[in-house]
């Protein structure tokens, strides 16, 4: 595959990971869009909603800005978790795979948008940089 189409793959995914994290993120962040009904029918609490809203927007902003490539992965790390986590939960209660269709979207995204990464968003470990393994 070329560099540019893996560039591209890594931009259309990373773009819509973003602006679904962003939107989740507010809307958590100020508990609005159904997201209370959510968490109470998940038997979570209501509170669990600022803390992820927070680190989502948090990790759209990592995941964005140019360098700092071990802080991204970490969020990566934590959008995998959450989306896992939020998709696991409604499987585990019995829901329709409808209700964590939204969950997996952003966990599939989440994986390209890793996966395609460009280079200078990886974390190079010293010992690649020595030529050791």
């Amino acid at each position: 595959m070329s560099d540019k189409k893996i560039r591209a793959i890594y931009w259309i995914a990373t773009i819509w990971l973003a602006l679904g994290m962003t939107a989740g993120g507010v809307q958590q962040l100020f508990q609005t869009g159904g997201y209370v009904d959510i968490v109470k029918h998940l038997e979570y609490p209501v509170y669990i909603l600022s803390i992820l809203g927070a680190w989502k927007i948090l990790g759209v902003i990592a995941i964005l800005i140019p360098g700092y490539p071990l802080v991204k992965e970490w969020a990566y790390a934590g959008f995998f978790f959450a989306m896992f986590g939020a998709a696991t939960s409604h499987f585990i209660i019995g829901d329709s795979i409808t209700e964590a269709v939204p969950s997996l979207v952003l966990l599939i995204l989440t994986l390209i948008s890793w996966i395609f990464r460009p280079a200078d968003r990886k974390v190079v470990s010293i010992n690649s940089k020595l030529g050791t393994s």
